[in-house]
């Protein structure tokens, strides 16, 4: 599941699906804590009032881990082992770590044409 970004659309919808915005969101509200899939696929099902699968939730947070955006930490409990995903950093350096791999993918695929196109932002 590759990063995505959809210009037509603004914050973290640009990139993430409502219930993976809400996944996300949960896991700032309990941070430094982590949650296992199941407690994370809840929450955003009860937010969401939907019924998104706890397969798509899983494979979503062991993208965002493989992508370095959240950590994992296998651990062992009574049905036997199971993640803990916890969120690498707050919103505003997420969005930060996030502007970064974009821009940093431009400038390695269209150096000269994302540099002069940085230098005439107005910001």
């Amino acid at each position: 599941m590759p990063l995505q970004l959809d210009a037509r659309k603004t914050s973290l919808a640009m990139f993430f699906k409502g219930w993976q915005v809400e996944s996300l969101r949960y896991l700032w509200r309990i941070q430094p804590e982590g949650a296992n899939s199941r407690t994370v696929w809840t929450n955003v099902n009860e937010s969401l009032q939907g019924s998104i699968s706890r397969a798509s939730v899983i494979n979503f947070l062991n993208h965002m881990a493989d992508e370095a955006l959240l950590t994992y930490t296998e651990t062992t409990g009574k049905g036997g082992h199971y993640g803990i995903y916890s969120i690498k950093y707050n919103e505003t350096e997420f969005l930060e770590t996030m502007a970064t791999l974009i821009i940093s993918k431009l400038l390695r695929e269209y150096p000269e044409a994302t540099g002069k196109a940085l230098l005439n932002l107005d910001i």
